[in-house]
């Protein structure tokens, strides 16, 4: 497949990225608990990501994650505790801000995780006119959620 379609596929994403972390939020405060959501959302993830790891390919990889530096599997972690902040969040701000500022932020980290290749990520120099990106990504960033 082309880059395109992985492109398509990554805006997609982040389209059910903002729509999921909003629907959680919704359920702590529907439940007035954040955190209790947050357990929920992510006990139903991991019951439902065991079962598209049992219904794919290759199903044996797991027995290589003793290889994996222990540390990258913090990203577990991170992953609930990041949510568990957005849903903090959004009641406070709004999805939009939320999700302005967290895509800008995501920007900046993923041009700098390129430039130095982390992660498995390809390496991917900065250049003027990426820079320039990132700066009108901020700009507007603050402008949709200040202005």
């Amino acid at each position: 497949m082309n880059k395109t379609f992985y492109y398509v596929l990554a805006f997609v994403v982040g389209v059910i990225i903002a729509a999921h972390l909003a629907m959680n939020a919704d359920v702590g405060e529907k439940i007035e608990n954040a955190r209790a959501a947050n357990a929920a959302f992510w006990s139903i993830g991991a019951v439902v990501a065991v079962i598209i790891w049992l219904a794919g390919p290759n199903r044996s990889a797991i027995s290589r994650i003793k290889e994996v530096n222990p540390l990258l599997l913090l990203a577990g972690a991170m992953g609930a505790a990041l949510v568990l902040a957005i849903a903090i969040i959004i009641p406070k701000i709004g999805a939009g801000p939320t999700n302005v500022l967290q895509l800008a932020g995501q920007v900046i980290a993923g041009v700098l995780i390129s430039q130095f290749a982390l992660w498995s990520s390809p390496q991917e120099s900065l250049s003027v006119l990426k820079m320039a990106g990132v700066v009108v990504m901020v700009g507007g960033a603050y402008m949709a959620v200040v202005l």
